[in-house]
């Protein structure tokens, strides 16, 4: 009997030495059937030629090896597309955070690691690309989050290389929703339980990273089509949806998921879920400790609002607001700040910025100058030649502070996209909506994104509360006086207050009957003496900021001693709103 060989993979080799013994006599063709049937009954060799396609890009066949579609063993199996990118404004303290935790403990596999924390989004019936402006890419993170927060993140910088697709002459760029960004963005293949991934949702994803350099070759006519067999839904029909929805694996690597979990906080201070029972120890620890900090958070705030401690108090409230419920189209619990008498063309606003940016795990601050209201995107389009989506500025995830800074608008004239810019913008703050332009039709998004005013007069936009500026401190260089607030805080310090800001939008709040009461008739009294000036929307907004003031404390319900002090903020904040309308008559 001829010598073994590799009988799956060359068996015509193998039939070859049976017919070299035993040819020209017939016997040689009996030989080779017992063989083979003896063969096959090992250890159920049958299974032996079967393989999977589950979590895979490619079917790769060996020679004399092609995959049999019409097989009764195949099982047709479903999956959905998301593509995905970082956290539009995460700020550089997340990554840090997430880089000085893993940098000891995990090694990446390959030149490309999968980001913990991915933004994915629905794209009407598809996944949808979108170019910007960007030629290198750094190559991915790679995180997990064990207990009280010790997330697990790894970041590489790729080689620079200059992105040419085939048969196009422009790099293909990535679809951030933020000018500028830069980061890894991958196709997430998820397998079950998709129905409940929405638009901006954050996820953070375990799975099989596919780097397969045979997706490259898609549209080059020169590959052997016998040799592989693709994902039928990388073959699209036009030239330009390949180019968007099948860029190469170098650039946009997939990610076959296994587990997908939705982020509740992008802070990697704080454990995952905060309501889990084995983190209440870690929620109980730091509440109790809650007054000292907030106590320092205000003294710091005051400092880089030059000395206006009321500003501060608003400003916490602001940070900690979130929408916890909607009630038909409105959204409960946002508080839109609107800063008034900053500085105008000074550094005030940029650095105010740059101070909140250490504060919270996403930001972006937006230059509201007319040249960005008519040339930016602000809102999410759908491209139906490339039959795509592309993102716009205010595609970002919840939680996400947004700085409008109207101190840099000036004279000139807004076109029709400005105009359709700016009234997007209202719909945000007023709604927490953005509406995605369709073409055919628009289709609503809620949002749920903190919106920071600052302007010099009174604000063009609509705001939930209306604060002026009144600097205690005129310091004679805004950088080094703000490089010298931050040098000064610990860093233990600064990773208290992120903790602080993050946890305080996920508790829970309420108020009992018996202060809702009270509130009310609290409400008729204070009615009877100034029926003119204290209106139904005041009422809303003492109730949102007793709310605020409750959890910045670390209550959960509201006491008459909450209550007594958002009504005494609100007294002064309105006497300094009044104050200015006397001297200038500009303010309301």
């Amino acid at each position: 009997m001829p010598a073994a060989g590799d009988w799956l993979g060359s068996p015509l080799s193998l039939v070859q030495g049976f017919f070299a013994q035993n040819g020209p006599s017939l016997d040689w063709q009996t030989k080779v059937t017992e063989y083979f049937r003896e063969r096959l009954k090992e250890n159920d060799a049958v299974s032996w030629v079967l393989h999977f396609g589950k979590y895979r890009e490619v079917a790769d066949c060996g020679p004399n090896e092609e995959v049999d579609l019409n097989s009764k063993q195949t099982v047709t199996l479903e999956r959905q597309t998301f593509y995905c990118v970082p956290v539009p404004g995460e700020s550089p303290w997340v990554k840090q955070t997430y880089a000085s935790s893993s940098q000891a403990r995990v090694c990446p596999s390959t030149s490309y690691t999968p980001s913990r924390q991915k933004r994915s989004y629905e794209e009407d019936e598809d996944m949808e690309l979108h170019p910007t402006k960007q030629k290198e890419l750094p190559a991915g993170n790679l995180s997990e989050n064990h207990g009280y927060g010790e997330p697990k993140r790894m970041e590489k910088e790729a080689p620079t290389r200059q992105q040419i697709t085939p048969n196009c002459t422009s790099p293909l760029n990535l679809n951030f929703p933020l000018p500028g960004e830069k980061g890894p963005a991958c196709l997430v293949k998820v397998y079950d339980n998709w129905d409940g991934l929405k638009v901006n949702d954050v996820l953070e994803v375990y799975g099989i990273l596919s780097v397969d350099p045979l997706l490259s070759v898609l549209n080059d006519e020169s590959r052997d089509s016998t040799s592989i067999l693709l994902d039928p839904a990388e073959c699209m029909d036009t030239a330009e949806e390949q180019r968007v929805h099948s860029p190469p694996a170098s650039l946009v690597p997939r990610i076959h998921a296994i587990q997908v979990h939705k982020v509740q906080h992008l802070n990697p201070l704080l454990p995952a879920n905060i309501k889990d029972e084995e983190n209440k120890t870690f929620v109980s620890s730091f509440l109790s400790e809650l007054s000292s900090v907030r106590a320092e958070l205000l003294g710091f705030l005051t400092h880089a609002l030059l000395g206006d401690g009321l500003a501060a108090e608003y400003l916490i409230l602001h940070l900690i607001s979130t929408v916890y419920s909607r009630r038909d189209v409105l959204p409960l619990g946002k508080f839109t700040l609107n800063l008034s008498g900053c500085p105008r063309n000074s550094a005030f606003t940029e650095l105010t910025y740059r101070v909140i940016q250490q504060l919270v795990p996403a930001s972006h601050h937006l230059r509201m100058t007319i040249q960005n209201m008519n040339e930016l995107k602000f809102i999410p389009r759908k491209d139906y030649t490339a039959n795509r989506l592309e993102s716009g500025i205010l595609q970002l995830a919840g939680h996400t502070s947004l700085m409008l800074d109207e101190t840099t608008l000036e004279q000139g004239q807004l076109d029709t996209a400005g105009v359709h810019n700016l009234t997007a913008i209202g719909n945000l703050i007023t709604w927490q909506k953005v509406d995605y332009d369709f073409s055919f039709h628009r289709m609503e998004f809620q949002s749920n994104v903190n919106v920071l005013i600052t302007s010099e007069g009174k604000s063009l936009l609509p705001s939930d509360c209306h604060v002026h500026l009144q600097p205690q401190i005129v310091p004679p260089n805004m950088e080094d006086y703000t490089g010298s607030l931050l040098a000064a805080v610990l860093p233990s310090t600064l990773n208290k207050f992120r903790t602080y800001v993050s946890l305080l939008r996920l508790m829970d709040y309420n108020i009992s009957d018996e202060v809702t009461k009270a509130v009310e008739d609290d409400f008729v009294e204070m009615r009877k003496y100034d029926p003119q000036s204290i209106t139904a929307d005041d009422l809303h907004r003492m109730l949102v900021v007793a709310r605020l003031l409750s959890l910045s404390v670390g209550q959960t319900t509201l006491s008459r001693e909450r209550w007594l002090r958002a009504k005494q903020l609100e007294v002064l904040r309105k006497s300094r709103l009044d104050q200015q309308k006397s001297v200038n008559g500009n303010e309301p």
